[in-house]
């Protein structure tokens, strides 16, 4: 339960920092008080790793052989996709979180999500070590 936390407090991070810094992606923008830009923030990072965890091993799959060709750049593609099928998902569910373009944005915001996800990584304790 620990690790799930963290790996989600991760995902959120890393979704606000893509949010901050790719200009297309907007996430919790429409609320007005930090709550509930956070809490907001937090159910599209858990909608994110559920996608994730649900078709990203298909995608993974899928797109092997591209992934191979481009020596893993392909890798962004399918975490944009991914990110992508979160915001498709998320509007329904009347969260604030939208990309306008697929390529330019999404792209450049899963390179941002995955920078901020392995260096968070790295950093936080992932509590999976029994010591």
């Amino acid at each position: 339960m620990k690790n799930f936390l963290i790996k989600t407090g991760i995902n959120a991070i890393a979704l606000w920092v893509a949010a901050l810094v790719v200009s297309g992606i907007n996430l919790a923008e429409d609320q007005a008080a930090w709550t509930s830009k956070v809490v907001t923030v937090v159910l599209v990072a858990l909608l994110f790793g559920l996608v994730n965890a649900i078709l990203g091993p298909i995608a993974r799959f899928l797109s092997f052989p591209a992934r191979v060709i481009t020596l893993g750049l392909f890798t962004f593609v399918v975490n944009a996709f991914l990110l992508q099928v979160t915001e498709w998902i998320s509007k329904p569910l009347g969260l604030s979180f939208t990309i306008d373009k697929f390529f330019w944005n999404a792209v450049m915001a899963a390179v941002v999500i995955t920078v901020v996800s392995w260096a968070l990584s790295i950093v936080l304790p992932d509590g999976d070590d029994e010591r």
